[in-house]
């Protein structure tokens, strides 16, 4: 705003030198008013001459007088060099030697006189050079077509960047955008970013609101761009999904930028547009928004009618528990992400199969509807095939520090290099993204990113170092600004990366309308197809049973949600005895002493030892027990209580297990000691 009304200013005073009336009287007015600027240096040509002849009347005769006026004339030079500092080097130059030649002819003047030798004629000759000199610099100065270009009103000089030129603004609501251009040779962008604090400084503005994107082709321009006013002070409550029964495809509107300009992100790809599918990171740290931050992505995807959402939370759904009817699988940490972990892997390669078979080398809105046009059809024949569409699917881990220390730092790498080509889209969310939670590979693969307040110290594990260069800074915040984010991810102006934003507040009035919207889901979303269906069958059992959508069910919410209720206790309805003494009958007589029941207890291996065809069929007994828990991974600490109950030894069941991955009834997962159940049906 400085700007412009000193360039406005600067324009109408040119106007008015220009403007004179037509009568004799305007003539005159003109040629004073065009004569006014240029006069200071011939009045200094005048005061020079007459200095000289005052002096030689003075000092005509003194030689202590001679050894003053030298001095004088250079103390007065170097006066001049010195005060010239702050100004191009060309005006210091010519503002050193103007004084040099005026105060040396001076100094000769007032000693042998003004008329003596050719004083006189340096006098007549230079002095109207030096004073014309200076006039031609005044008009290049004040050229009218160069004057409203790049005037900062002093800003660039006082933050260290002088001589940069600042170009043509674009003005936008609470917004302006201006290009600038540093000196060549002299100035870098690199410059511009250390600069940032100081401009900020200098306009009393908050340092978030001082961003720079530096031009791609060139080291020393780029667009500065200021946000004079925060708008993101005020909360802004949720209200419900932006595009209610819309695709997956489209826009995910999450919160706003502090310009007003909605907060947006893709998670599919757009071949139209270039641009690629992407996986997700959700960072900040404690109190500084990041379950409202999640609560706004997740509501968004489950409004659309093409996607499946598959959905990890260790601390049991805390904040998701009204969406969790709207969830195709939901699963609470430890043994039960373990299983969706190995299954997400499973179905990458049947996804891209069946993409690839269908012709689809991404994942498009249109793979999701049934296969009725000829060019997207499996058959060799080239008639449609009318299979079943493909939704897109998001896996989502929450609070995966947890799933991280279970199952080691590079449990997503494989999904995260994998998962996109086949229409699946990973969402990781933790407080603090750093090497020593994750692999390095995996964070690279998630390219997309929803930075919240954090520590100082982990803002280079959450935004990309080019981000933070312009001006990025989710540490400012910490958490004293709940919802306050910086999005980074493919679909966005790589301009607004560097712009905060803040996502929508979640209060209890929020619940009924985020338990209608998971009932939408439930009836209206996408199920899961039959080749995702089947792989992640193959892997995970029982355990994975999809969303369920009969209304003629006693309970229609999922089952996941009737097993949280049978798990519970007295107070609530729950069972009166322990989940694995349910079929315990009290009145059934106890069993028959074995062989190996008197064994000593101390120095041997506890319980009895079957006989070979006794042990294959206790332990695939076992192993189908479990399965028809859902519980799909399993070690030597699961069997425990089963050995107890059937008398047998550890050692025993560590053979066991070693045999049955032999046989193909169980395959090594990525920690060691724990084995995934291969599906009886699929047994080899």
């Amino acid at each position: 705003m400085v700007e412009r009304d000193a360039q406005r200013q600067l324009a109408e005073l040119l106007e008015v030198q220009l403007q004179g009336g037509s009568d004799a009287g305007g003539v005159g007015k003109y040629l004073l008013h065009r004569a006014k600027p240029h006069l200071p240096p011939w009045l200094g040509w005048a005061a020079t001459g007459l200095t000289g002849v005052l002096g030689n009347w003075q000092w005509g005769e003194s030689a202590a007088a001679g050894v003053g006026l030298t001095l004088a004339s250079v103390a007065l030079t170097g006066a001049t060099w010195w005060a010239g500092k702050g100004t191009s080097q060309q005006r210091r130059l010519h503002a050193a030697v103007t004084v040099a030649a005026g105060s040396a002819w001076v100094t000769a003047a007032c000693l042998a006189g003004p008329t003596a030798g050719p004083i006189d004629d340096l006098y007549l000759m230079g002095g109207p050079a030096v004073a014309l000199s200076w006039n031609v610099r005044l008009v290049l100065r004040h050229n009218p077509d160069t004057a409203g270009g790049s005037s900062d009103g002093g800003l660039l000089e006082k933050v260290g960047l002088a001589r940069a030129q600042i170009g043509a603004a674009k003005v936008e609501p609470n917004r302006v955008t201006a290009p600038l251009a540093l000196q060549p040779g002299e100035q870098t962008n690199d410059d511009v970013t250390k600069a940032l604090v100081r401009i900020a400084s200098a306009l009393d503005l908050p340092t978030s609101a001082v961003r720079y994107t530096p031009d791609a082709g060139s080291a020393r321009r780029g667009d500065l761009v200021i946000v004079p006013e925060d708008m993101l002070a005020e909360v802004v409550e949720w209200e419900g999904p932006s595009n209610l029964g819309g695709s997956i495809a489209d826009p995910l509107v999450i919160g706003r930028y502090d310009d007003g300009a909605p907060l947006v992100m893709w998670l599919p790809g757009d071949p139209d547009t270039g641009r690629n599918s992407t996986h997700g990171l959700i960072a900040g740290g404690t109190g500084s928004g990041k379950g409202d931050a999640a609560l706004n992505l997740l509501s968004e995807i489950l409004s659309r009618r093409d996607v499946i959402v598959w959905f990890s939370d260790p601390k049991a759904f805390q904040d998701f528990a009204p969406l969790r009817a709207g969830l195709d699988w939901a699963a609470e940490g430890g043994m039960q992400t373990e299983v969706m972990v190995a299954a997400v892997e499973a179905v990458i390669p049947a996804r891209t199969r069946w993409l690839g078979a269908h012709g689809y080398r991404q994942w498009i809105p249109a793979a999701a509807e049934i296969q009725n046009d000829p060019e997207r059809t499996c058959r060799t024949d080239g008639t449609a095939c009318g299979c079943p569409g493909m939704p897109f699917l998001v896996t989502w881990f929450e609070e995966a520090a947890n799933t991280l220390r279970n199952l080691g730092d590079d449990a997503f790498t494989g999904i995260a290099q994998e998962a996109r080509s086949a229409g699946i889209s990973l969402i990781v969310s933790l407080q603090r993204p750093s090497y020593d939670q994750m692999s390095t590979s995996t964070r690279a693969s998630l390219p997309s990113v929803i930075a919240l307040g954090c520590d100082p110290r982990d803002e280079g594990f959450a935004l990309p170092e080019a981000v933070i260069d312009a001006g990025a800074h989710p540490g400012a915040w910490g958490n004293r600004r709940p919802g306050y984010c910086y999005v980074v991810s493919p679909g966005i102006d790589e301009d607004r990366y560097p712009s905060p934003g803040r996502t929508r507040r979640f209060t209890i009035r929020a619940v009924p309308d985020m338990e209608r919207l998971a009932a939408w889901a439930q009836h209206n979303g996408a199920n899961a197809d039959p080749v995702t269906a089947g792989a992640v069958s193959g892997v995970a059992g029982r355990a994975y049973t999809g969303r369920p959508t009969d209304d003629t069910d006693a309970d229609p919410r999922p089952v996941a949600l009737r097993a949280v209720v049978e798990e519970d206790d007295m107070g609530h309805g729950g069972l009166l005895v322990d989940p694995e003494d349910v079929g315990i009958d009290p009145e059934e007589e106890l069993p028959d002493a074995e062989e190996g029941d008197d064994a000593p207890i101390f120095g041997q291996d506890t319980g009895r030892k079957p006989s070979p065809e006794e042990a294959r069929r206790l332990f695939a007994d076992a192993l189908a027990e479990f399965e028809g828990e859902g519980r799909m991974v399993v070690g030597p600490k699961d069997f425990m209580d089963w050995c107890d109950r059937n008398n047998l030894s550890r050692p025993w069941v560590s053979a066991r297990l070693k045999e049955a991955a032999m046989e193909g009834r169980l395959e090594a997962t990525n920690t060691t000691g724990r084995w995934r159940i291969v599906p009886a049906l699929t047994a080899a």
